[in-house]
């Protein structure tokens, strides 16, 4: 029985579950939303809600709690100065967890994991990438249009005759 007993163990020792969790802290705030499964999802949360906590006071020594637990420095400025304030008036619950599919090697349950009002984060990332890909194929296209114009045409039929 598991009286008493709190926390995940998730099969590794204490430095690899720290490392594990130091870093998918570090990746949620940078993204927003990671995707991993439902039992590190549940396992996690509890950290990233008092990194965001230490990120609502503001202060000097929340600062350095948080920066040494997070990764990068780019991860703490992103906390204190986007992140934190936007849970001013929330008294936790800072978390969505959502589940999506079984994993096809081992059958392990996906979740995603995201920040509560990252939806326009999300849709902001989405709708560049969707541009940097419609310009790529543009490029492509006018690249290809350019060689066929210069090669004068599609290169012959396979089997056709050779004119001599």
């Amino acid at each position: 029985m598991r009286h008493k007993v709190a926390g995940y163990k998730l099969g590794r020792n204490t430095s690899h579950r720290r490392s594990l969790f130091r870093n998918m802290v570090t990746s949620l705030i940078m993204e927003e939303r990671i995707e991993t499964t439902v039992i590190k999802a549940k396992a996690v949360r509890p950290l990233v809600e008092k990194m965001i906590t230490l990120g609502k006071q503001g202060d000097l020594a929340a600062r350095r709690q948080a920066a040494a637990y997070l990764m990068t420095d780019e991860a703490v400025s992103k906390l204190f100065d986007t992140v934190a304030p936007r849970f001013g008036d929330r008294q936790g619950g800072y978390l969505r967890i959502v589940r999506t599919a079984w994993r096809k090697g081992d059958g392990a349950e996906k979740a995603f994991i995201e920040l509560l009002g990252s939806e326009q984060v999300l849709d902001e990332k989405r709708q560049k990438r969707a541009e940097v890909r419609a310009k790529r194929a543009e490029e492509t296209r006018k690249a290809m249009e350019e060689a066929e114009a210069q090669g004068g045409g599609a290169p012959p039929a396979e089997g056709g005759e050779k004119k001599e």
